[in-house]
């Protein structure tokens, strides 16, 4: 499929013809600003197919946004454990077994 680059003043004029065409499946639009691109305006159904990648995709640019800040200072993260019981006291979490732990109680784990 074509793809047209348009910088994002041309994107605001044209808006109409933009989705018009993206819906229309006839050209997926790359919008630029001061010359570098931004976002791209695709099919929806294309989006929709895609959505789980997306998904993975900024999971994995946090991931490795804050791995990066843990690398430059530790003292940034906590314990998963002091985490974890912050949640159960809010609320936030059941106080079952944690997946991947044994239960020490348990001699069948």
């Amino acid at each position: 499929m074509e793809a047209h680059v348009l910088n994002s003043h041309q994107v605001r004029a044209r808006w109409r013809d933009v989705l018009d065409e993206a819906s229309a499946g006839v050209s997926d639009v790359i919008v630029e600003r001061y010359g570098k691109p931004v976002a791209a305006v695709i099919p929806y159904q294309d989006y929709a197919a895609l959505q789980e990648e997306l998904d993975e995709l900024r999971a994995a640019r946090r991931a490795a946004a804050i791995y990066e800040q843990w690398k430059r200072d530790p003292s940034v993260v906590r314990p998963y454990a002091e985490f974890r019981a912050e949640l159960v006291e809010e609320g936030m979490l059941d106080d079952g077994p944690q997946p991947g732990v044994a239960d020490k109680a348990d001699p069948s784990s």
